[in-house]
């Protein structure tokens, strides 16, 4: 049997014209926007208020819903204008079917802006209209000027990144110093290039406060609490510190009068995510740049601390200055304070070791001490070491000179890091190369290539590794050999700062004796 076919006509009409003869009317809303200054006719916000509050009445087949106006607000933005976001507010509500206005600039002077809120509205069957262009952003022509408009829009933003980040980079190779000063704590804008960074008085107080904690043992947490608890803003002017922000703060090379420019850039133009610098591009290590508020042996001193904690194997808690210090002797674990006879007139606090008594039963035999004890014990054995405390800075001053050269292992990581990045771009071309031909000489070079790599990828970490260690060491001799010569007497007084920064851990044992092992591995039995 011969093909029948028959025609179904359309019912429902898809662009963007509407006849008068349209069963139900469009709800329709005006929008007129002008900048500072008073403009003839159209571009006048009276005349363009008017202009379409008579222009949408005089269609039959629309609904009058109103003028969303901004008067005296740039359009570089959408995110302070109030009469275009309860526009578009309305719109995603359902009030509004068809919005009009004069031109897309009138619109948002952004084209990113505007082409995302177009798109938003489109998919919410919400039209825009824009008279000047005459544009219907629901027919096919209103698509394809999208689409150009969104390209074009796309150029722009990566040409002005692009301008943006040249200028930076080039101020930055300068070394040029800048940061976002109103989240910076501690320093303000200098008047001039030669003077950056000027410090603020009252922020350089909480600045060394928070240093000050942090080597008399407290912890991020503790540190974070004492600051709101004295009802100390954050950078940000917040009232709640995070463990993050007293981290930064504390290992910000700024504090101390140096400055590490790009430590991060941005990876894409159009989303302006970055990402942290790990060699993509090149640094700029800036000594003596400014006026520092910590000194460099302290902010040393703090870095040296920083990675014992970290290398510990359980969880450092800075709840008092002898929190993860003292180890037991049976067990290994550390001490903790407890208290005893918590509600009667026999309350004692003491030291003993966190599983003492695990489920309720005995577990060490280690010794209980009280916090006074302890003092007593770490005087007699620094006063011990202060007794031969010329032989001491003898020895450990020969010591620190033994140690590598930190100029030649960074060196040696420069050099491995530049043959690296040339190795990637070889194995690279043999993948581009084999692709289209699988020949057995550019299979070799790449595993060659590709070895070679692998190999000084892992020397690289070797030597990062060793130079994290020498520096390490070298802070750790430099405070104590600088303890012993800034003290001439025996001392009579307990020092938190000092017991901080030269005591490494404390191991007890089960004669009762305590064994004090300093920074530099020296080991003093009291």
């Amino acid at each position: 049997m011969a093909k029948k076919i028959r025609v179904i006509p359309a019912t429902k009409n898809t662009t963007a014209i509407y006849t008068e003869d349209s069963v139900q009317k469009r709800k329709v809303a005006g929008y007129a926007r002008v900048s500072t200054g008073s403009d003839e006719q159209f571009t006048s916000y009276e005349a363009q208020v008017e202009y379409y509050t008579n222009y949408i009445k005089s269609h039959s087949d629309w609904e009058f819903v109103g003028i969303y106006t901004d008067e005296g607000i740039s359009a570089t933005s959408t995110k302070h204008r109030k009469g275009f976001k309860s526009m578009i507010a309305d719109a995603l509500d359902g009030k509004i079917d068809l919005i009009v206005t004069k031109s897309v600039s009138r619109f948002a002077r952004n084209t990113v802006d505007s082409l995302t809120t177009i798109r938003k509205l489109k998919e919410n069957n919400v039209e825009c209209y824009f008279e000047k262009e005459n544009i219907w952003t629901f027919d096919s022509k209103g698509e394809l000027l999208i689409t150009i408009m969104s390209s074009l829009a796309q150029e722009e933003s990566r040409s002005i990144s692009e301008n943006v980040t040249w200028g930076q980079r080039k101020r930055i190779a300068e070394g040029r110093v800048s940061l976002a000063y109103s989240n910076f704590l501690g320093y303000d804008k200098g008047d001039d290039e030669n003077a950056p960074l000027v410090i603020n008085p009252e922020q350089a107080k909480v600045v060394k406060k928070i240093y000050s904690l942090y080597i008399s043992g407290k912890s991020y947490q503790n540190i974070a609490h004492i600051l709101m608890d004295e009802g100390i803003p954050t950078p940000a002017g917040k009232k709640k510190w995070s463990t993050t922000t007293i981290k930064s703060i504390l290992t910000n090379e700024k504090y101390k009068g140096d400055a590490r420019l790009q430590k991060s850039f941005t990876t894409d133009f159009l989303t302006k995510k970055s990402k942290i610098n790990e060699g993509e591009v090149p640094q700029y290590y800036i000594e003596n740049s400014h006026e520092a508020i910590i000194s460099p042996e302290e902010w040393d001193l703090v870095q040296d601390i920083m990675k014992r904690r970290s290398n510990q194997k359980t969880g450092f808690r800075g709840t008092t200055i002898f929190s993860s210090k003292i180890v037991c002797c049976d067990c290994g674990a550390f001490y903790g304070r407890k208290v005893w006879h918590s509600t009667d007139k026999y309350r004692k606090v003491v030291l003993s070791c966190n599983y003492k008594y695990a489920d309720g039963k005995p577990k060490c035999n280690s010794p209980t001490l009280t916090e006074d004890e302890l003092k007593t014990r770490f005087l007699s054995a620094y006063n011990k070491v202060l007794a031969d405390k010329k032989k001491y800075i003898v020895y450990y001053l020969d010591a620190k000179k033994l140690l590598p050269n930190t100029d030649e292992i960074k060196a040696k990581m420069a050099a491995l890091m530049q043959e690296t990045k040339e190795l990637s771009k070889q194995i690279q071309d043999y993948t581009d190369d084999s692709t289209t031909q699988q020949s057995q000489e550019n299979i070799e070079k790449y595993n060659t290539s590709m070895d070679k790599y692998n190999k000084d990828k892992s020397d690289y970490n070797d030597l990062f590794q060793l130079l994290s260690d020498t520096e390490s060491k070298k802070c750790s001799i430099n405070v104590f050999v600088e303890s012993l010569s800034n003290h001439d007497k025996p001392l009579t007084e307990f020092d938190e700062t000092l017991w901080s920064s030269i005591i490494d851990k404390v191991y007890t044992q089960k004669d009762g004796s305590l064994v004090f092992k300093f920074n530099v591995g020296l080991e003093i039995t009291a």
